[in-house]
Parts: structure tokens; C-alpha cells; sequence
């Protein structure tokens, strides 16, 4: 950009000694360079401060990778590469025989714990029944064990009833008794069965149930659909692929309906000139010609050459020797899907400081830029 102004400032001369026909000497010819050294040396300075350029720059996009959230064969792709799909599309289908199966288990598991559960509330109303008929024949047997010894106090050595019968009739009523404490203890251990409950429901059938949920979770998940809005792009699933669950290995990229936005590289020096929210203008390479205009919508508060983990590492000094541009976003005017443009186009940018600029060489730096896009009809100049 500098060498476009020094040859505009060149042919400028040029057309000023011949028009006026200015004769080239020892004076005229070092005046007009020395007049270009100061007044170009001072507008350049103004120019690159004021309003920064970026060189690299390009659009970026977000993309989403596709990971199923079960493993298994693809049985299906029901997508076309690079077709608008709405969220909740169907993307691809995997093989749901093995998950099925197990739903088909876990549902003849759960039954049966239900049925299990129902007989546990059967056998305590059976434990109940039985503690009333032991207690019923323990009351029958220690009345007539009473009726037994206070006619023996009574009656005395007259008494009908011998030592040994009241001892029998003291036997009977005690095994009566034992029997009814049993039936006691298996009435508490059934209802502890069958009163244990896990959010309303029986421990077993409660595991049961969130196992049946999670198999009916990863049934529908062999269903893989658009997270949102979008397009899936070079696609090469195909069916018979394995499909894994594993994060670092999705089986395709999905691109989400987004707002299309630059991101430019900037020098450090000029980067109090770039103040959030100020006009910005973009040409591509794919647009020869064109400027794109805009606003500066962030300026990204980190850059990578900086950063260290902990890592049990010395940071490199070669690190610290690699210089580090700034990243400024800029959200542009027009829509690129007007122009139908691939996601990721590379061009170039400049933000415009109007506060900062009381000679207006911002003039300068609009007509550079637009010659530079002049020139990508020609080659694309970095």
C-alpha cells in the first residue's frame, strides 16, 4: 500500500515537469523528492496511526462437530451436503437392533419387579392375617392357663387340677406366645419389604425404571438430528460406518445459520485508535472492486503469543520473541449470502478514527484500499 502511494506520488511529479516543463537539475529534482520524503513521510505516519490496516485478514464462522451420543452402525445418511436443514432434521440413523434389545430386557426385568413388588404387598397382608390368628390362639390358650391356676389357688389341695396339668396347660400357652412374637417379626420384616420405596417406587424397580429410561435415551439418540439451523458440509458419512461416541472424533462437521462476520490482523502501535463501534470498511479478493463497509464490534482482549499454562514447563524465550498481532472483529453492512460466498474468505480491512483525523487522511486510506481492490481483478496483492 505504502509502494502504490510513492508511485502515485511519482507520477504526479512526473506530470508536473512535463506540463510545466520544468527543467530536471541539481535543485528541481531534490526538491520534489525531499518535498515527497516530508510530505508523504508525514501523511503516511498520520494514516497508518490513525486509521490501522489490516492485511490478513479473514471471515470467520463457527462450526459444530457431530458426535452421536451412542456408538454403533450408521444405517442411514438422510442429508444432502451443503442443503439448508431446520433444527430437528434428521441428519443420519445408526443400527437400533442392540439398543432396542435392550429395552426389550429391561422392560421384561421390570415387570417382573413389578409383579415382585405386588407379592411382597400380598405376603404382608398374609403376615397380618397371621399375627391376628396367633394372637387370637395366644389369648385363648393363656385364658384357659389362667382358668387353670386360679382354680388350682382356689381349691387348693382340693383342687381338680393337678401340678402337671397346669403345667402342661403353661407349655401351651407359652409356645402359643412364641408363635405370636414370630408372627410379630415376620410382619416387621415384610413390611420393611414392601414399605421401601425410592421416590414413590420399590428400590429394584426403581433401578430398573432409570435403566429402562437411559435405554429408551439411547434408542432415540441412534436418531441424530440438526442442533439448529444450518447445513451440514463435506460430508463422507456413509452407511456401514462406525459411528463412536467419542469427542475427538465427530463423523461430520454441521454449519449453524450465523451472522457472517471479519476478523483482521492489526499492528500494536495504532491500537488506541481502535475504539469499539467505529466505521470500519472490508474488501475480499473474491470481490474485486467492492468495499464492504462496517463497524468494529470487538477488539479480542488476549492474544496467543501471551499465553502459558501450567504445564510443569519454562516458557521458551523463542516464544517471547514472536511478535503478536491484535484481533479486531467487524460486523459488515451488507450480507455475503447476497454475493453467495463460501464461509471463510480472505481479504483485507481498515477502521476509520474520524475523532483522530484533523487533515482527513482518512481519504487517503479509503482510496488505497479501493485501488488494492481494484487490483484483485488484476492478481490479489498480500
Amino acid at each position: 500500500m505504502d509502494l502504490i502511494i510513492i508511485l502515485t506520488y511519482t507520477a504526479i511529479c512526473t506530470a508536473i515537469f512535463k506540463v510545466f516543463k520544468i527543467p530536471m537539475n541539481k535543485w528541481s529534482v531534490p526538491t520534489a523528492v525531499l518535498g515527497g520524503v516530508f510530505i508523504l513521510g508525514a501523511l503516511l505516519m498520520l494514516m497508518n496511526y490513525n486509521h490501522p490496516y489490516a492485511k490478513y485478514g479473514k471471515e470467520i464462522f463457527v462450526s459444530i462437530p457431530i458426535v452421536p451420543n451412542v456408538s454403533g452402525t450408521v444405517k442411514t445418511v438422510d442429508i444432502v451436503a451443503n442443503q439448508p436443514v431446520s433444527k430437528g432434521d434428521l441428519l443420519f440413523t445408526l443400527d437400533a437392533t442392540p439398543f432396542q434389545a435392550k429395552i426389550d430386557q429391561l422392560s421384561a426385568l421390570l415387570a417382573e419387579a413389578k409383579s415382585g413388588d405386588l407379592q411382597n404387598d400380598q405376603k404382608l397382608q398374609t403376615a397380618i392375617a397371621n399375627v391376628a390368628q396367633t394372637k387370637a390362639d395366644m389369648d385363648r390358650k393363656q385364658s384357659n392357663f389362667q382358668r387353670y391356676l386360679q382354680g388350682k389357688k382356689n381349691a387348693g389341695q382340693n383342687s381338680p387340677f393337678t401340678e402337671q396339668e397346669l403345667e402342661n396347660r403353661k407349655q401351651i400357652f407359652e409356645a402359643s406366645l412364641s408363635k405370636y412374637q414370630a408372627s410379630q417379626s415376620e410382619e416387621n420384616r415384610n413390611r420393611l419389604i414392601a414399605d421401601a420405596e425410592i421416590l414413590g417406587m420399590n428400590p429394584q424397580v426403581a433401578q430398573l425404571q432409570a435403566q429402562l429410561d437411559k435405554a429408551e435415551f439411547d434408542l432415540a439418540s441412534t436418531f441424530v438430528r440438526a442442533p439448529t439451523d444450518g447445513f451440514a458440509t463435506q460430508v463422507a458419512l456413509t452407511p456401514g460406518v462406525r459411528a463412536a461416541s467419542l469427542p475427538l472424533r465427530p463423523v461430520m462437521t454441521f454449519i449453524p445459520k450465523q451472522k457472517r462476520l471479519f476478523a483482521g490482523l492489526f499492528w500494536q502501535n495504532s491500537l488506541l485508535r481502535m475504539v469499539e463501534g467505529s466505521e470500519a470498511e472490508v474488501i475480499f479478493d473474491a470481490v474485486p472492486g467492492h468495499v464492504f463497509k462496517g463497524k468494529l464490534i470487538q477488539l479480542m482482549p488476549a492474544m496467543s503469543e501471551g499465553e502459558f499454562q501450567a504445564s510443569g514447563q519454562l516458557i521458551s524465550a523463542r516464544q517471547l520473541t514472536t511478535h503478536g498481532f491484535a484481533i479486531g472483529v467487524i460486523e459488515l453492512e451488507e450480507n455475503l449470502d447476497d454475493y453467495k460466498l463460501p464461509l471463510g474468505i480472505q481479504g483485507k480491512a481498515v477502521v476509520i478514527n474520524s475523532e483522530h483525523d484533523p487533515l482527513h487522511v482518512s481519504l487517503m486510506r479509503r482510496l488505497l484500499l479501493r485501488m488494492m481492490g481494484w487490483i484483485n481483478y488484476v492478481y490479489p496483492i498480500k
